[in-house]
């Protein structure tokens, strides 16, 4: 049901009052340089509403450099030194209402070289930019537009060298520590012993803050004060600290209350860089890309954070931090739009190995997640490879097999992914012929989670669906272990489970695997090696309906034609099939192969033979898909019972 909120701003149509997203004020952005003129469109209304572009190379050491609307798109400021900003049309040459404008500058956009971007939009309750001109005046009073008390607050003098200097909640007013370096948090009189509130922050006289005459900017960051989404009541930015025990290791899991995109992390009592990481270069539960805002180097790489459901932990038993520190970090949250086209979330890619290194481009997304099957030669296994899990992380879902490192993919990008040269098969070999399926993750449609089993049961596992998951799939990856599948349809029984790898239809207890129906923000697993094995490691993917995008449902076969409903308007792009409570295959099909009033090419999830061309199974329909009478015997047995998953 609708809250009241919803159901005002529904009232109020354009006359204002819209809901902000993550998406809407936040983007992490990766290109390649050019050496021309280049537009970065990634979403943020900077030129409307205001707001910091930060750029970083990754493969070559030049700075990190700052730009923010309040200065000016030919100002920059380098993180990493204390120098006065510089002037240069040539890097960013403007700010649009969905993004920036670069030049030719190799700091921004040199020819081969590889960049990151983050752009953060001004907004109530996430971020604001201020400028002033310092006095020197003890006590002296900035106001702010944040709507809330500053949580991280940097401080930088456009006009002198001065230390980039940092307020952080978890430090106090008492202390400062410096972006621009490696130095652990000192005492200090800049701020006042002042906290700042929800309009102003109050300054000493000192001239890294507050010099008579100087020109400064401070980048203002709010914590945990919700005011957005649906409802407005969520959050998208969490500053806090954590420690570490004798081991290096996190004492206990950073709660957020949210999955982080964007992490900057700093020992507050020791001499270490600052870290900074996202999801889309790599934060993952085996690999983390590095770079440091105080440093010119290029991206490495380590394993230091994994995130979590609700937050983020140190992967490793012997941890990778100093022992006995604390550190301070600030968090920004996972996008969490609900899709409104199934092009958002999700698409089919029919193409041709090259033996080479090649880019899929045209996909409209950033995808998280990737199944890849070839198609005209049986043996070759289907693999599924997932941002979380990290690259070269690879599952066979036709296969029990435990997790492996051979490389399929080489990077997830902003519109598509790159493969590899792979000549065994699984990904590009040369002339064999491919369908690779992309996904995003979206409220509502598809998330995926990562968790450690324990063995007890039962066991509540978080998950950022949003909504109730109608389709689980979950499979163990340090070991082998089955794909076990949970749908509402097939009941919570003693012999009701069904696997992904295999065409059975019943006969697995679900009482051990999924013992109760999940709910918006949990699903339950028992104690099955399956799915919660003590020590074991493993991933689920939670798929869900949404009105005009996916449909997870379930339909009896009637032998002879049958129409089945998905409420969407041009048809399915995606179909998945399976039969339960008797033997049946996990049959797929897409737009990309063929969903035509014809044959149409399906491929097995369960096994690894070839593409089927030659069968007349599914046929189009605009509400979703037919099951014809020719698939009396697979997709469509009289009194047969199937699930599905469609996407629009």
């Amino acid at each position: 049901m609708p809250s009241n909120k919803k159901l005002l701003q529904a009232a109020a149509g354009s006359a204002g009052g819209a809901s902000l997203y993550v998406e809407d004020v936040f983007s992490t952005y990766l290109y390649a340089g050019t050496g021309a003129t280049l537009a970065i469109d990634n979403g943020i209304d900077l030129a409307g509403e205001g707001g910091l572009t930060w750029i970083k190379t990754r493969d070559y050491a030049y700075s990190n450099n700052l730009f923010d609307t309040a200065r000016g798109s030919n100002k920059y400021l380098i993180s990493n030194s204390t120098n006065a900003e510089g002037t240069d049309s040539n890097r960013v040459s403007s700010f649009n209402s969905n993004g920036f404008t670069l030049g030719t500058n190799d700091g921004v956009n040199g020819s081969s070289y590889d960049y990151a971007s983050w752009t953060f939009r001004k907004a109530e309750k996430f971020f604001d930019v201020v400028t002033y001109t310092g006095n020197s005046t003890v006590g002296r009073t900035v106001a702010h537009n944040l709507g809330v008390a500053p949580a991280w607050m940097v401080i930088k003098s456009t006009n002198a060298a001065r230390n980039w200097c940092t307020y952080h909640i978890s430090l106090g007013n008492g202390y400062q520590i410096i972006l621009n370096g490696t130095a652990a948090k000192e005492s200090t009189a800049l701020w006042n012993s002042t906290t700042p509130t929800a309009t102003e922050f109050t300054l000493g006289n000192d001239g890294d803050v507050n010099g008579t005459g100087n020109s400064y900017v401070a980048y203002l960051f709010a914590s945990d004060a919700g005011g957005f989404g649906d409802d407005e009541d969520e959050s998208i930015i969490k500053c806090g600290s954590f420690t570490t025990g004798a081991s290096g290791k996190m004492s206990s899991p950073v709660d957020c209350g949210f999955e982080p995109q964007w992490l900057l992390v700093k020992n507050s009592g020791g001499a270490e860089n600052w870290n900074l990481y996202d999801t889309m270069r790599g934060l993952s539960v085996s690999l983390d890309a590095l770079l440091h805002p105080n440093l010119n180097n290029v991206e490495d790489t380590g394993t230091k954070l994994t995130v979590t459901a609700t937050g983020f932990d140190t992967p490793l038993a012997n941890g990778p931090f100093s022992s006995g520190a604390t550190y301070i970090y600030m968090a920004i949250r996972m996008p969490m739009k609900t899709p409104t086209a199934g092009t958002e979330v999700f698409s089919p890619v029919a193409r041709t190995g090259t033996g080479t290194t090649a880019a899929v481009t045209g996909v409209g997304f950033s995808p998280d997640l990737f199944i890849g099957n070839i198609r005209d030669t049986a043996g070759y296994w289907n693999g599924v490879v997932d941002r979380l899990r990290g690259i070269p992380k690879r599952l066979v879902s036709s296969q029990t097999e435990a997790e492996n490192t051979q490389t399929v993919i080489t990077s997830f990008d902003m519109d598509g992914l790159s493969l590899t040269s792979d000549g065994n098969g699984f990904a590009n070999e040369n002339g064999k012929t491919y369908i690779e399926w992309l996904f995003k993750r979206a409220t509502g449609f598809m998330d995926v989670v990562a968790y450690t089993g324990d063995g007890t049961t039962p066991r509540n596992i978080t998950h950022n669906l949003g909504v109730v998951p109608e389709f689980i799939v979950t499979k163990r990856r340090d070991v082998g272990g089955s794909w076990a599948v949970y749908n509402p349809d097939l009941g919570i029984t003693s012999s009701s489970g069904i696997r992904l790898n295999t065409d059975d239809g019943s006969g697995y207890s679900q009482l051990t695997r999924y013992p109760s129906t999940p709910t918006s923000t949990v699903f339950t697993v028992g104690n099955d090696s399956d799915v919660n094995s003590n020590g074991n490691t493993f991933v689920s993917y939670l798929f869900a309906t949404v009105a005009g995008v996916s449909k997870v449902g379930s339909y009896t076969g009637t032998a002879a034609t049958l129409n089945v409903d998905c409420g969407f308007t041009a048809g399915a792009r995606f179909i998945l099939i399976k039969r339960y409570g008797s033997a049946g295959d996990w049959y797929t099909y897409d737009s990309a192969r063929g969903i035509v009033a014809g044959n149409d090419p399906y491929l097995l999830l369960n096994t690894t033979g070839a593409e089927v061309t030659n069968t007349d199974y599914i046929d189009p329909l605009n509400a979703g898909f037919t099951a014809t009478s020719n698939g009396s015997s697979t997709v469509n047995v009289n009194g047969g019972t199937y699930i599905f998953l469609a996407i629009a």
